[in-house]
């Protein structure tokens, strides 16, 4: 073995030492910053819907409650399109931003339903979250045939949800919930799946890595609200 053959092989036992440090770095990191997001959410939710001026303010006036929705959307598609030419510290910003206006819009949820159906519906959700990112994580199986089908049928329950919309049908409505649930459901276990795959193949927990955790961490937290509310609008009403 001359010399240049010898450095190859150190530098690739070097690079497969820092992964086997910085994968479970980094999932940790996922992990991390999409239980802060949520952290944030529910204690602005939870504020918010303790201020009637707060609540006035967003849900009375449409050009705030639309410009509050038409920002999320913004953030979501610049960290989502644009995560590698922001930094990580402007990423991580626009996350937080986005958790603190998610939570705000989400505070009507405490004129709907009591605290004991949220708090139950939320454990309820952190169970089936977990398990299903656990069986993401950890299964054999590869789950990308199943992420195509589940985008699909997304757009279909969008579709349907903006017909119910007009509709008003208390029977639709059941039906896009349950449906809604199991979409989320799997793609919990699909993008766990995902960001597992994406972060293993990290040199490093450099700042590269770090943003595509970011990136994984959002798509976490959304399937994580979107099955909150789906589970909530089926059992959010035990209580009433």
């Amino acid at each position: 073995m001359d010399y240049n053959d010898f450095t190859r092989v150190v530098d690739e036992k070097e690079r497969g030492l820092e992964m086997q440090v910085a994968f479970p770095a980094l999932m940790r990191k996922v992990y991390g910053w999409m239980a802060l997001a949520l952290v944030i959410t529910g204690l602005t939710s939870y504020m918010v819907a303790s201020s009637p001026g707060l609540m006035q303010m967003i849900f009375a006036n449409r050009l705030v409650f639309w410009g509050m929705v038409i920002a999320e959307f913004a953030i979501v598609f610049v960290i989502s399109g644009r995560i590698n030419r922001l930094s990580l510290v402007s990423a991580t910003t626009w996350f937080v931003v986005y958790s603190v206006l998610n939570g705000a819009l989400l505070s009507f949820i405490f004129m709907v339903y009591t605290q004991t159906a949220i708090t139950e519906v939320f454990f309820i959700t952190a169970g089936t979250f977990g398990a299903m990112a656990l069986i993401g994580s950890t299964t054999k199986r590869d789950l990308t045939k199943l992420g195509g089908i589940l985008f699909m049928a997304l757009i279909g329950l969008i579709i349907a949800s903006v017909v119910n919309f007009f509709v008003q049908s208390n029977t639709l409505d059941l039906i896009v919930s349950y449906v809604g649930v199991l979409i989320f459901v799997g793609l919990t276990a699909w993008d766990a799946q995902q960001i597992k795959r994406m972060l293993a193949m990290a040199p490093d927990a450099g700042e590269g890595a770090q943003k595509i955790a970011l990136l994984g961490a959002l798509n976490l937290y959304l399937d994580f609200i979107n099955l909150f509310l789906y589970l909530l609008r089926i059992f959010g009403g035990r209580d009433d």
